[in-house]
């Protein structure tokens, strides 16, 4: 079990690269690339420089007590939350755009569903004096309009998408068609483990800063390395192969990723891909995806924009299917419920994607003297609308 895939890209079964004929050229440039820039001693130092100045990682590793006394284990909270923009999304945002200035790109494509990719791709851009054309989803862009100004504040072209479900799919797929006809120029940073081999990988590589630091901070803080449990929300998957990235190899270390159920997995209305998917083919990687018996892709639904895509990474298709990671579902309801404990217990406000790995803790219990991660990835600024709407028909106490 490991987090790299092998040299066709693929994870066991999972993974590949599954193109148009126009694009394998670049992809093929970038992949040699990334096989070229990753371990270079150079271009690690200017990504961690930045990671450190910049971003201001590491982020902490907080023991919620509080929740732990609820709880009745030792919960540790990885605080992507605090990272400059906001959420996880940065540290990729930032190591794929050093290489895309490496291979001499002057254009940046993004997708983006709850709007964190596009604002951390966007404030990338701007730093780097980068053009930067944002795709999303006219449903998202309603419901996330605070992101949405916040990319056009740093000087981003968005784009909203009106076709289909007019969420992160569909945004994922214009982004591609863009792709298509600017391969010579365009960089496209795709925000999650998904999209034809490279970008699965190359993404987790980027995001596993997020377990090295949690290593090292338990080592400090408890003398011990590997917790007994990380949790965190899966949609593409960007999020969870960051926290579990190191610990993939360490089989004692439960990996739990929490899926967005929507209104029920017996529902129509539900984006919980592994609970309810089959093998397929989606933006480039064979995974498993939300179809019909004919093989169309089905809508996703999710209150959380960016858990709402009816797909999931290479690698986090092959955790599940192989048993390496339990996989819980969870609805709109626990999941806002669970960002209200948090907020009310521990000060902190957690993206609704967030939300979704905080509920497993109501529905796994463990050990009193367990030490439990769970990575709180965003923060929930962009959430506060349907936070509202959600106290005002349940009778939150605010």
């Amino acid at each position: 079990m490991t987090p790299f895939a092998d040299e066709s890209g693929f994870y066991g079964e999972y993974g590949g690269a599954y193109i148009p004929e126009i694009l394998h050229g670049t992809i093929a440039n970038l992949r040699d690339a990334y096989h070229r820039y990753i371990d270079d001693a150079e271009f690690q130092a200017e990504y961690h420089r930045l990671l450190r100045d910049y971003v201001g990682r590491p982020s902490p590793l907080y023991r919620a007590e509080r929740l732990s006394e609820h709880y009745h284990c030792n919960i540790y909270l990885k605080r992507e939350d605090l990272n400059h923009t906001g959420a996880h999304k940065i540290n990729n945002a930032i190591g794929s755009a050093l290489l895309a200035r490496r291979m001499g790109k002057k254009r940046i494509i993004a997708e983006t569903g709850a709007g964190q990719h596009g604002v951390a791709t966007a404030t990338v851009c701007a730093l780097m004096g980068m053009e930067c054309v944002v795709y999303m989803g006219a449903t998202d862009v309603a419901r996330q309009q605070p992101n949405v100004e916040r990319m056009r504040m740093l000087g981003a072209t968005v784009v909203p998408v009106s076709s289909g479900n007019a969420t992160l799919k569909d945004a994922t797929n214009e982004a591609i068609r863009d792709w298509c006809c600017h391969p010579s120029d365009t960089f496209y940073i795709i925000g999650s483990t998904v999209g034809p081999h490279p970008y699965p990988e190359m993404v987790g590589r980027f995001q596993s800063v997020i377990s090295e630091e949690i290593r090292s901070q338990l080592q400090s803080m408890t003398g011990r390395e590997l917790p007994d449990a990380v949790i965190a929300c899966v949609g593409g998957g960007s999020n969870a192969t960051g926290a579990f990235f190191h610990f993939i190899e360490h089989e004692q270390v439960r990996l739990i990723a929490a899926e967005a159920a929507g209104m029920g997995t017996d529902t129509d209305k539900s984006a919980a891909t592994i609970h309810l998917g089959r093998k397929g083919i989606i933006h480039g990687s064979r995974t498993i995806v939300m179809q019909t018996p004919e093989g169309q892709i089905t809508e996703p639904y999710s209150i959380s924009a960016g858990l709402d895509y009816p797909g999931i990474g290479p690698l986090q298709a092959h955790l599940a299917s192989t048993g390496r990671s339990e996989v819980i579902a969870v609805t709109d309801n626990e999941a806002l419920s669970a960002g209200f404990r948090l907020t009310q217990m521990e000060g902190i406000i957690p993206a609704i994607e967030s939300s979704h790995a905080l509920a497993v803790l109501d529905k796994v219990a463990f050990d009193r003297d367990a030490t439990v991660v769970v990575n709180v990835s965003g923060r929930g600024d962009k959430d506060m609308a349907t936070y509202l709407e959600y106290m005002n028909k349940s009778g939150q106490r605010i």
